[in-house]
């Protein structure tokens, strides 16, 4: 009988037993960084918008900084080597071109800037702004705003009480040519200009930058800086020193407003006054240069003291609509400071609806912004009977409706508007929140009840904006109503109009008693300019400006005014046609009741052409705000002026826009 053997049992090899601990190992190791993963998750910082902010300035900044150090290390005449290798030889600038044709320096000129344009620096501050005396807080390159933010809007900021300097605090204007020549490194505004009359033989002496506190109201930069009678002084000085040749003016933006102020102050009796007598001007100014003036005002100013935006800061709002309306709150603090500054309500607009149009009609109707050819013509027929100026209009734009709340009450007939009023409206329903106090406005103060009657009373002429204003920003207007006023003077020499609060207002203020002074306004067209906003009311949450542009107000039609809930006409991209041109045009041209010594006035248009490539930088032919202080055809302008050209030797009127024909539409007595 066969033996039966048992079978031993197989032992796992060295292999299957080291495989199964390895197994093991990596379950083990799997469930460890799981475990790690989920630790790191908790524990890894949230996304925040200061870090990438920072970042981004920082990124910014660096790239701007390495780039000014590259310009400034090449040899001064690549760039302009390499320019005209791609575009051919560039032409003379104004200065060399005058200077070839015999002409020098005769009238002394005095330079007087607009807002924003002219440096700031800190002669007294708290402790967060150490190391900065006399430190630029305006202007220059601007880095103690990215240094330290919250103290920069405390020391630029005014009182909201006097409108003048918060205890402990005291920001002055620079002064000298520098105060204005650039804004900020490589962005020019005076220079250009100085840099081509130095070229015919100006210097220092006979150049004069009349800076100013642009914050303060007019009369304000007087009492606190006696920046009125330096003006006053310097003049006489000048025009003294040089012979008794009398002062060209050339005052740009809201520096035309601030010397029509001077005009009046200058030759008004004391206290309120210089009281240099009524034919200073006559025996000091041989002509006033104005460039981009907003007579009457600019409803750009408008958005700007009721929802701190304009077209760009709204469509900025749009595409990242949490770094402004929450993060930094950026556009609170923008509007807590900007509604100190007084001089930000001169430029709100002035003559009503008169000037600007009421719910049916506006001066500029029937505008389109088709291109057109260029034309010159210096009459007033000339420009009515152009057949270029009748100009079709696909769609009808209510440019008196300043502020519509809703597209549907843009483009409504008036008839169907139903509206309450909200002058008598109840405020404060909402309870305080502290929390915002440091940046919230009086808009926090209104409550929901104040912020819907507003809404509800759906649309805003320039006459109803004034109340709305008051209605929303009770301090600031109260401040603004002792300094500026907006109407138009029935009868001029009422004893009223002798106070300052009417003096930068051209429709409430005669010009001087000096026949032989000029009056000029020189100014860009073909730039798409704010005329008139679609509103809505902002989604609800704390510390957010209630009211916002409504940029989902949009035509796709290329010949449409209305772009991202603007709606555009003709100007320089800040400055509306019929602002800069009006008075000029028609209010002070011949001998009328605004002009009664019947000094003769020109207006000088220059049509907007941009740069063909960067290397052209800002342009030559540029007709924008600020750009147009390097346009050479008004720079050669100017110059002639200064060196003795009348209006009539430079050619008169150079018009290109329709303002003859929107001035006459406009029934003013005269």
């Amino acid at each position: 009988m066969a033996s039966i053997r048992r079978r031993k049992p197989v032992e796992p090899s060295n292999t299957s037993v080291q495989k199964e601990e390895e197994e093991d190992e990596e379950e083990e190791d799997h469930s460890k960084n799981e475990h790690r993963r989920k630790s790191d998750k908790k524990s890894k910082p949230k996304w925040s918008c200061v870090d990438n902010c920072c970042w981004m300035v920082g990124y910014i900044c660096v790239t701007w900084w390495t780039l000014l150090f590259l310009y400034n290390v090449m040899p001064a005449s690549l760039p302009l080597y390499v320019t005209e290798v791609i575009t051919g030889p560039l032409p003379d600038s104004p200065g060399v071109k005058l200077r070839k044709e015999g002409l020098k320096a005769k009238h002394p000129v005095v330079f007087v800037p607009g807002i924003v344009t002219a440096g700031l620096e800190l002669w007294e501050g708290h402790q967060c702004a150490d190391g900065l005396f006399r430190k630029r807080l305006w202007g220059g390159t601007f880095g103690e705003v990215y240094k330290r933010p919250l103290c920069w809007v405390e020391h630029m900021s005014l009182d909201n009480e006097t409108g003048l300097d918060p205890p402990g605090i005291r920001v002055r204007p620079v002064c000298g040519l520098v105060a204005a020549d650039y804004f900020a490194p490589g962005y020019f505004v005076w220079a250009v200009l100085i840099a081509n009359l130095a070229r015919i033989g100006y210097e220092e002496k006979t150049m004069y930058m009349a800076s100013y506190d642009w914050r303060l109201s007019f009369q304000n930069t007087e009492v606190r800086d006696q920046t009125l009678s330096r003006i006053k002084s310097n003049i006489e000085l000048m025009v003294e020193a040089n012979g008794g040749n009398k002062a060209v003016i050339i005052p740009h933006s809201m520096g035309v407003l601030y010397f029509l102020h001077f005009m009046k102050w200058v030759e008004a009796p004391a206290p309120m006054g210089a009281g240099g007598g009524p034919d200073w001007c006559a025996k000091h100014i041989k002509a006033v240069v104005n460039i981009g003036g907003p007579f009457l005002g600019v409803p750009k100013a408008v958005a700007g003291l009721f929802s701190a935006e304009a077209r760009d800061i709204a469509v900025a709002r749009a595409i990242a609509p949490g770094v402004l309306n929450n993060g930094f709150q950026t556009l609170q603090h923008m509007m807590r400071m900007s509604r100190t500054w007084d001089s930000t309500m001169s430029m709100i607009p002035k003559g009503g609806d008169t000037i600007w149009g009421d719910l049916d009609w506006s001066p500029e109707e029937g505008y389109s912004p088709m291109k057109r050819k260029q034309r010159n013509t210096d009459t007033q027929k000339a420009s009515q009977d152009d057949p270029e100026t009748e100009i079709s209009q696909t769609k009808r734009a209510n440019y008196g409706r300043i502020i519509s709340f809703g597209r549907d009450v843009a483009e409504a007939l008036s008839s169907d508007i139903e509206r309450i009023d909200f002058r008598d409206a109840v405020k404060g329903q909402s309870v305080a929140n502290t929390s915002c106090r440091d940046v919230w406005t009086e808009y926090h103060d209104m409550g929901y009840g104040g912020i819907k009657a507003v809404a509800e009373y759906k649309v805003y002429t320039a006459e109803s904006m004034i109340d709305l204003l008051r209605f929303v920003a009770p301090k600031m207007m109260e401040r603004g109503s002792a300094h500026f006023s907006y109407g138009i003077a029935d009868y001029l020499d009422d004893p009223k109009y002798q106070h300052y609060k009417y003096w930068s207002n051209p429709l409430e203020t005669k010009l001087p008693n000096a026949p032989e002074m000029e009056i000029f306004s020189l100014y860009g067209v073909g730039v798409p300019t704010e005329r008139a906003y679609v509103y809505k009311l902002s989604p609800s949450a704390e510390c957010t400006i209630p009211f916002q542009i409504d940029t989902s107000a949009d035509e796709h039609d290329e010949d449409s005014c209305l772009k991202g809930g603007v709606y555009s006409v003709d100007g320089d991209e800040t400055v509306p046609v019929l602002s800069s041109g009006f008075m000029c045009a028609k209010g002070w041209r011949g001998k009328t009741r605004f002009n009664p010594s019947g000094s003769r006035t020109y207006i000088r248009e220059y049509a907007h052409s941009p740069p063909a490539n960067f290397l052209e930088g800002r342009g030559t032919q540029s007709g924008a705000h600020v750009d147009i202080m390097g346009n050479f055809a008004l720079i050669e302008d100017v110059m002639r002026v200064a060196a003795g050209a009348t209006g009539e030797e430079l050619g008169g009127d150079q018009v290109y826009s329709d303002i003859f024909k929107w001035s006459e539409k406009i029934n003013l007595q005269l």
